[in-house]
């Protein structure tokens, strides 16, 4: 897969420049909606939660976008990802490249995005007083860590959603329920010791809390949850290559 990826590499190159330019083509706003949507989706949490859970966490807006935008860049490569095959049929139908492409685009398209997003997090650090730290070098590692992470993943899910259709629905489903069990809008401290490190098995929790330690508590992340999440990226990377090089070759007759 690696080999054939490298000889397709400038197919890469455009198909990522693709999505990036396609996904806000004909919206007036454009490019812009990588800052307004993760906004306004703050803007509703930062009024309504303080409330239902009491929280007196200072800052909770700048708490919020950096546990936010992670968050969107993993759900919009798993949901965008998991259907990349079905949506390309076409294509694939009638013309032979290797077929990882077309998830791999969407995880690249979504971490140029993110880093461009990126920007409202420092821009909220300053206007908080929060500013920055040394720690702040740590960012690149937990960065690909999620990528490692959301391609592995997005390898098995793309791979099966051409044989069962309705993954793509029980997959967005438990994407809802992760939602609740990532410190997204709380922070973990408020939970007792065991039922703290259920959450931490969660690898986008361990991921979330260590962009939110570098970021808002300005300290080291915990370099045991990143082994882990290590460790489990790695593993659902090689298991979705294996995955994907078997169903791949079914695709076509598939779709």
């Amino acid at each position: 897969m690696i080999k054939e990826l490298y000889q397709y590499r400038q197919l890469l190159k455009s198909n990522v420049r693709k999505e990036i330019r396609g996904k806000y083509k004909g919206s007036f706003l454009g490019v812009l909606w990588s800052f307004v949507n993760p906004l306004l989706m703050t803007l509703v949490y930062a009024i309504v939660f303080p409330f239902l859970l009491r929280n007196s966490q200072e800052h909770y807006t700048t708490f919020i976008i950096i546990g936010i935008l992670p968050w969107n860049w993993f759900t919009t490569s798993i949901s965008q990802g998991t259907n990349s095959i079905l949506v390309n049929g076409g294509i694939i139908k009638k013309v032979y490249f290797p077929r990882a492409i077309l998830p791999i685009s969407i995880i690249v398209s979504g971490l140029v995005n993110f880093l461009i997003s990126c920007l409202i997090i420092f821009i909220f650090l300053i206007c908080s007083g929060i500013g920055f730290s040394f720690n702040i070098l740590y960012l690149p590692i937990i960065i690909l860590l999620q990528f490692i992470l959301q391609l592995g993943i997005i390898l098995i899910t793309s791979s099966i959603d051409v044989y069962v259709r309705d993954a793509e629905y029980i997959i967005n489903f438990f994407i809802s329920l992760l939602f609740y069990a990532t410190p997204i809008l709380y922070s973990l401290d408020m939970f007792p010791q065991k039922l703290r490190f259920i959450l931490q098995l969660n690898p986008v929790a361990s991921l979330v809390t260590s962009y939110k330690n570098i970021l808002y508590y300005q300290i080291a992340p915990n370099f045991m949850q990143l082994g882990y999440v290590l460790v489990l990226s790695l593993f659902l990377l090689w298991i979705g290559m294996k995955i994907f090089n078997k169903l791949e070759k079914g695709f076509a007759e598939e779709l």
